[in-house]
């Protein structure tokens, strides 16, 4: 089940002064992109844009942009671009009974406002966080807790460098609820650098780049092919990177 099925082309000219976006090559020349499996990839170097279209997936299915649900409305500062205004989706024919955006650079401050929801007349708020405060956990631990007790059936669930906080291991866990999840009707979009979360069976990868936004597989992303190389000979490229 596919909530979200399409992305529509971005139009510059709508665009105010922002630079940032402008500067963007795959964005510049976006044509649109079709959602059409349950977890899709967004992959591609640092600045290619893939988190900043994420974000604006975000906030096009009513997100907040700093990370949580439709119910979150904090703002520590406001950074996201104007392209979540102008992006258009296209949507399938059930909607989805919850979402969340979980963004590694504003965990800090996600974990902030759950505490201070956490403090008001909600009940039980904090079962759907492990059962207690994501800042009395470590990094990778409240990372888990939050997506292994409240990501839920039915849902749309964007992830942005979830790798950040989990070390390998709870990498391929976080596979498995992936799994478990989709086979309960749930949606992902995740940007990931990661050679490990990327390799979710029949999954669809998007690479950006500054030829655009183009489909691709596993084993041609950068994030593959540069780890197995790495690993492969980990001493020649140690010699190769600081050959004198």
């Amino acid at each position: 089940m596919e909530y979200l099925k399409e992305v529509y082309k971005i139009n510059l000219e709508d665009l105010k002064e922002d630079l940032y976006l402008r500067n963007i090559p795959s964005l510049k020349i976006f044509q649109g992109l079709k959602i059409e499996k349950p977890v899709t990839f967004f992959v591609g170097e640092n600045g290619s844009g893939k988190s900043t279209l994420l974000e604006a997936i975000a906030i096009a299915l009513g997100l907040n942009p700093e990370g949580g649900s439709k119910n979150f409305n904090f703002e520590t500062k406001k950074t996201h671009s104007e392209l979540g205004d102008l992006l258009e989706i296209a949507r399938g024919s059930r909607r989805e009974e919850d979402g969340f955006f979980l963004r590694a650079e504003s965990f800090y401050n996600l974990a902030t406002e759950v505490d201070e929801l956490g403090g008001s007349p909600f009940s039980n708020f904090f079962d759907a966080y492990g059962g207690k405060s994501l800042h009395d956990q470590s990094h990778g631990e409240s990372f888990r807790s939050l997506i292994l007790n409240r990501f839920r059936p039915r849902g749309i669930y964007l992830l942005d460098e979830p790798e950040a906080a989990l070390s390998p291991t709870s990498q391929m866990s976080l596979l498995c609820i992936i799994d478990e999840l989709v086979k309960k009707d749930t949606q992902f979009i995740i940007a990931s650098h990661s050679p490990i979360i990327l390799a979710y069976p029949n999954a669809d990868i998007y690479e950006f780049s500054e030829a655009g936004i183009e489909k691709t597989s596993y084993r041609e992303t950068q994030s593959y092919s540069v780890t197995k190389t790495f690993l492969d000979d980990a001493e020649r490229m140690m010699n190769l990177l600081f050959d004198d």
